[in-house]
């Protein structure tokens, strides 16, 4: 992937907001909608979508995927996933490096993976059999965590480089899970950041999380916190332009103030961008 070929500056797309949306026009390179929200038959949430990519693009992101669990990857969930993305003609499809689903029930959270030569290989065979079907490179994001694996002999980071280079999927960099889970675990956010193969980073999340005092927990409910704003800085001088995304899923604040955090977004990057250019 070239580094020049970031989709500029997006926000999550909610249904709190589809009204200002099409009102407004606003000032927003791409939206992010979540791939599960739309796979229905008809309805308001299609209704919108519809009128909405006709003036921005679009990008999938979905929850649901499972792709380090047990259980059998759902093929009438991926042939749903592929229907909605020839609707959508999305410019990528992502979903997040976990699992959700045992053996029977959904548990409807992004649970951690050992990160073991075992575990990757049984990724990695889902991961090709995901992307087989969708005809695309699946993007895989790193979740939040609070604990690790007592038998991984690896880290998170090094596990997705090595499931990239085995599979071809790319990668979606949630800076603020990177922040929140060194700090849960107390590892080092930028060692992190630089175990990732940079080629392959396609998008870039931002958010906000809850601060407890001696553990975070990644509630996407409240404004982008000074510190990953501040490793949202370093990342841009260290990998150029990327797509980036400010994502809100609940607390949501009027729109201005997303849109304000987005105009934030694109500041930091064209400062840093300018200075590193300026002393190239």
């Amino acid at each position: 992937m070239s580094k020049n070929s970031s989709l500029g500056f997006g926000l999550g797309l909610r249904s709190e907001y589809y009204h200002q949306i099409l009102e407004l026009r606003p000032s927003v390179d791409w939206f992010e909608i979540i791939s599960e929200n739309y796979m229905v038959g008809g309805g308001k949430a299609l209704y919108f979508l519809d009128a909405i990519k006709e003036q921005y693009p679009l990008v999938m992101h979905g929850v649901s995927l499972s792709i380090g669990g047990p259980r059998s990857i759902d093929i009438d969930y991926l042939r749903q996933l592929k229907q909605l993305a020839e609707r959508v003609q999305p410019r990528w499809i992502s979903d997040h490096l976990c699992w959700s689903r045992g053996n029977a029930h959904h548990l409807h959270d992004l649970l951690p993976l050992p990160f073991t030569q075992e575990s990757l290989l049984h990724v990695a065979a889902r991961v090709r059999l995901v992307q087989d079907v969708i005809e695309r490179p699946l993007v895989l994001e790193n979740v939040s965590a609070y604990v690790q694996w007592a038998d991984s002999s690896m880290s998170e980071a090094a596990f997705l480089a090595e499931l990239s280079y085995l599979t071809g999927c790319e990668l979606l960099l949630d800076i603020n899970n990177v922040y929140v889970s060194s700090r849960n675990q107390g590892f080092d956010a930028w060692q992190f950041i630089q175990e990732l193969p940079q080629a392959r980073i396609r998008q870039i999340h931002l958010a906000g999380h809850s601060d407890y005092g001696h553990y975070l927990i990644d509630t996407h409910d409240h404004p982008v916190a000074d510190p990953v704003w501040g490793l949202y800085e370093r990342v841009i001088g260290y990998l150029g332009p990327r797509a980036t995304l400010i994502e809100r899923d609940d607390c949501f604040p009027p729109f201005e103030e997303l849109l304000a955090e987005l105009e934030k977004a694109r500041g930091i990057a064209a400062g840093r961008l300018r200075e590193d250019a300026s002393c190239a």
